[in-house]
């Protein structure tokens, strides 16, 4: 595919919004895997290069956490463990699906992403402000990490959205310690997956990597914020940039 500078107009500002969002309470792939479908990337190469540029971000977003002591490394090493397995499992399944097929399916998994993401009710921070070390908390962690890694390495916006809702409705942490354990074990699906889609020709590096760029300003800014701010700033955009997704799709333009 030949890069034009439309291209790079349309991704890097919508990429830098994605960056911004994902870091605040996830689903920022809701605005970033839009952005290169605008552009007019095929299904696949969309995809994995929007894990090039969503990884750089995310790790950025990571190390905001991990510097604030937000990420319990014992708690988030064996999840890290199955997130590898999970999403590797998942880029693979990815490989295997047609292009037209994975298009459709945007119709189907976007709007569903969505309501998670914007329907502010399903977070609380009702949970306790530092890590309880039992069993339903482990399990919470290790199942999250390889199911959703599964749908990461498949697709991946809402990833860390659902990944959210995991530790806090059911592993009970506050949005901090649940943001932190949820940024870890998603730029680890992030990595596994590029890896595969890499290995399989299937991501544009040029404009993944200034995209990359743009994403990791956006997650360093979004890190920073406020959760329930942010979520005001960004839902009237991702509801947009859903809606004219749906319209590309539907007249195959």
């Amino acid at each position: 595919m030949t890069l034009t500078p439309i291209t790079f107009l349309i991704v890097c500002p919508l990429v830098f919004l994605a960056g911004f969002v994902d870091s605040i309470g996830g689903g920022g792939g809701l605005i970033s895997l839009p952005a290169y479908i605008f552009a007019g990337l095929p299904a696949h190469l969309a995809i994995g290069t929007n894990k090039l540029s969503s990884c750089c971000g995310t790790a950025v977003a990571t190390g905001r956490f991990a510097g604030n002591g937000l990420i319990d490394w014992k708690l988030a090493a064996p999840s890290i463990v199955l997130a590898v397995i999970g999403s590797s499992i998942g880029a693979h399944i990815s490989m295997s699906l047609d292009e037209r097929l994975i298009r459709y399916l945007m119709i189907v998994v976007l709007p569903i992403a969505a309501f998670f993401v914007l329907n502010r009710h399903l977070f609380n921070n009702d949970g306790a402000d530092h890590v309880s070390y039992d069993f339903r908390t482990y399990l919470t962690a290790c199942l999250a990490a390889f199911v959703i890694g599964i749908y990461d390495g498949i697709y991946g916006p809402g990833t860390g959205t659902f990944l959210i809702i995991a530790f806090t409705v059911f592993a009970k942490l506050d949005i901090g310690h649940a943001n932190g354990q949820t940024k870890a074990i998603n730029l680890t699906t992030n990595i596994t997956s590029l890896v595969i889609f890499l290995m399989n020709g299937q991501v544009l590096i040029p404009l993944g990597i200034v995209a990359a760029l743009c994403n990791m300003a956006g997650g360093y800014l979004g890190a920073g914020m406020a959760m329930q701010n942010g979520a005001k700033i960004v839902r009237p955009i991702i509801l947009i940039v859903l809606a004219l997704l749906l319209v590309k799709i539907l007249t195959g333009t």
